[in-house]
């Protein structure tokens, strides 16, 4: 059975394409799914790819993945900075996480270098755009397959 990793992504992200392209680029959130997907499959696991604009419902399915996923990929988008509620969830669901963001939040405003996040990240991608995706499919698939080193 290939190994399920839950990819979830937060508030505003349902925006991509139109949402101040020049900052998260001009692919939609469905065009970032299709190349996840491509890229899961490639690699032999089984993707659950969702988004939420509710800090709730993240911490729902973080919950959730527990016993039924092997990892856990995030792009917190701005709960990033303050969600202390994804963050405890996280910390409790006992899986791998990465932490990925189309942007580079440390090259940005202040208070976007803050994450609380990435406190409980086994990594962090950052910057690369779309292509952040992959490389944290990437990633975890050597976390999950025990080939990563750290």
């Amino acid at each position: 059975m290939a190994p399920r990793v839950l990819l979830l992504n937060g508030p505003n992200l349902n925006l991509l394409g139109s949402r101040e392209p020049d900052i998260y680029g001009r692919e939609t959130l469905e065009q970032i799914r299709r190349l996840c997907e491509a890229k899961a499959a490639e690699l032999g696991l089984e993707l659950d790819f969702r988004q939420s604009n509710g800090e709730g419902e993240l911490v729902t399915w973080i919950q959730e993945a527990r016993g039924r996923c092997r990892g856990l990929i995030v792009n917190p988008a701005a709960y990033t900075h303050t969600s202390i509620a994804i963050l405890d969830a996280l910390r409790l669901c006992g899986l791998p996480v990465i932490e990925l963001h189309l942007s580079n939040p440390a090259a940005r405003e202040e208070f976007r270098r803050r994450s609380y996040i990435s406190g409980v990240a086994r990594g962090i991608i950052c910057g690369f755009g779309s292509h952040g995706y992959t490389l944290a499919l990437e990633a975890m698939d050597r976390i999950v397959r025990g080939e990563a080193e750290g």
